[in-house]
């Protein structure tokens, strides 16, 4: 056993080292990559946490460790671990630690709804545990298995030979999300797949409050559009992003307000009434509670990272 215990890390050591070094070399500046819906993440120095979103997404962590926060709760996730996210969730993100030689290395693969279903409509009958009532979070993280691993890898040796991409990339996507359904994350994967279930239903609430984060919405009215009574429908959006409806509104007005002050210097007033606050003086408080100092400081500091000014 300690034997097969050892050659199992011994393994899990050479996959990461080829992993790596497959992100290495094919790193781009605009993150892109020549299969469709693969991203590759490479930083090579530290820079604060900015907004971005995780949503329908499979990460891998090569090296570093990556840190982000959901709201108020913080994660990380760190070389040989993976996170899987099902909906649109504003996260503020950021390698922790990374340099020219160290830098932090991911890759993504962005999550097809209906190659999911694909998938488990392939699944023999038996093959996978029943699904439990209600909506799972719509964010996790776990340690990935040598099978996932290697299909990943397998997955970017295509970038080496471009002439293969176009026929096997399609077929090394679905053993992933076969890796991913058999996870111990499937149920979210799983849920993600099948356009009825509790997940889906609250995806689109997700998605609409997404699209109208300036207005201010009734949570009946939102319930109603997911389909499903308000008391159900809070504690399943509850599970899905870890807020209320409320909550997670205010975090995509605040997501936003921080992108358009890091694009450009504005007025703060003017910023303020355009996500949706009334009132630019509880702008200012809940962004300094969100991001650790005021609208304008915090923008000139984002701004001075980008250029990479040391002032």
């Amino acid at each position: 056993m300690l034997l097969l215990h050892l050659a199992s890390v011994w393994m899990g050591i050479m996959a990461l080292d080829e992993l790596r070094d497959l992100l290495n070399r094919h790193a781009r500046s605009d993150l892109s990559t020549s299969i469709e819906d693969v991203l590759i993440f490479k930083a090579e120095q530290p820079q604060p946490p900015m907004p971005t979103t995780y949503g329908r997404v499979l990460a891998i962590v090569a090296q570093g460790t990556k840190r982000f926060a959901l709201g108020e709760q913080m994660y990380e996730y760190r070389e040989g671990q993976f996170l899987i996210a099902s909906v649109d969730l504003p996260v503020t993100a950021h390698f922790a630690k990374a340099s020219p030689d160290l830098p932090g290395l991911g890759v993504g693969l962005t999550l097809c709804q209906a190659t999911v279903a694909e998938v488990l409509l392939q699944a023999a009958p038996g093959d996978l545990p029943e699904l439990g009532e209600g909506a799972p979070p719509g964010l996790a993280v776990s340690t990935a298995s040598a099978e996932l691993l290697d299909a990943v890898i397998r997955l970017l040796r295509l970038l080496d030979r471009p002439e293969d991409i176009t026929v096997l990339a399609p077929l090394i996507k679905r053993e992933i999300i076969w890796r991913l359904i058999t996870s111990d994350q499937g149920a979210i994967v799983r849920q993600f797949g099948l356009p009825d279930s509790s997940l889906s239903h609250i995806a689109l609430a997700v998605q609409w409050i997404r699209d109208h984060y300036a207005q201010p919405f009734r949570v009946e009215d939102v319930a109603k559009l997911a389909g499903m009574s308000v008391s159900t429908f809070h504690r399943n959006f509850q599970a899905v992003t870890g807020m209320s409806p409320i909550q997670f509104q205010k975090q995509i007005r605040l997501q936003q307000a921080r992108l358009q002050l890091a694009a450009a210097p504005s007025d703060i007033a003017t910023v303020s009434r355009r996500v949706g606050y009334d009132s630019p003086s509880q702008f200012s408080r809940e962004y300094r509670r969100q991001f650790g100092a005021p609208p304008r400081q915090d923008a000139s500091r984002l701004r001075a990272s980008a250029t990479g000014s040391t002032r």
